[in-house]
């Protein structure tokens, strides 16, 4: 191996010669163009959505609601979903609804909803942390519990609509 044949994998850029007379195209101003912050040096760059001094974009769209910085979001799982993947499971938590692919994470909150076309019509022991009052009123009705995870969810509301 010779050093002198080495070659850099990627095509080597030229260097812009500034200030090297009229003719160069990047002479007298350098290709900074004519007075102004663009010239002087130390120039900072524009942030992203600058509009070379008008109100950009952004700024002009109205603001609006609020979002709460720590609000709890809950993995939904409803009882239509329940009823096909899971008609032969009797005690359902976090890791089976995981497992069957109705779930994300095991780490985040589940909570159950009363979407159903059909009557619910299994009995299932249910562990969850949080459901609606109507899904209680619905597995209930059909012979099965609903009940709170005990990891430490107990600050959720039980029956949040």
């Amino acid at each position: 191996m010779d050093l002198s044949k080495l070659k850099p994998k990627t095509k080597k850029r030229k260097v812009k010669r500034l200030g090297r007379g009229v003719g160069s195209t990047l002479g007298k101003t350098s290709g900074r163009g004519h007075k102004g912050a663009g010239q002087r040096k130390g120039k900072k760059t524009p942030y992203a959505g600058f509009e070379g001094g008008n109100i950009p974009y952004f700024r002009k769209i109205p603001k609006r609601g609020f979002n709460l910085p720590r609000r709890t979001v809950f993995q939904i799982v409803n009882l239509t979903a329940i009823e096909k993947v899971l008609a032969d499971v009797k005690d359902i938590n976090k890791e089976v609804l995981k497992n069957k692919g109705l779930i994300r994470s095991v780490r985040k909150p589940v909570k159950i909803l009363a979407y159903c076309k059909q009557e619910f019509k299994l009995k299932i022991n249910f562990t969850v942390d949080a459901y609606s009052a109507k899904a209680k009123e619905i597995i209930e009705a059909a012979g099965g519990t609903i009940q709170i995870a005990q990891n430490g969810a107990e600050e959720n509301n039980t029956a949040v609509n």
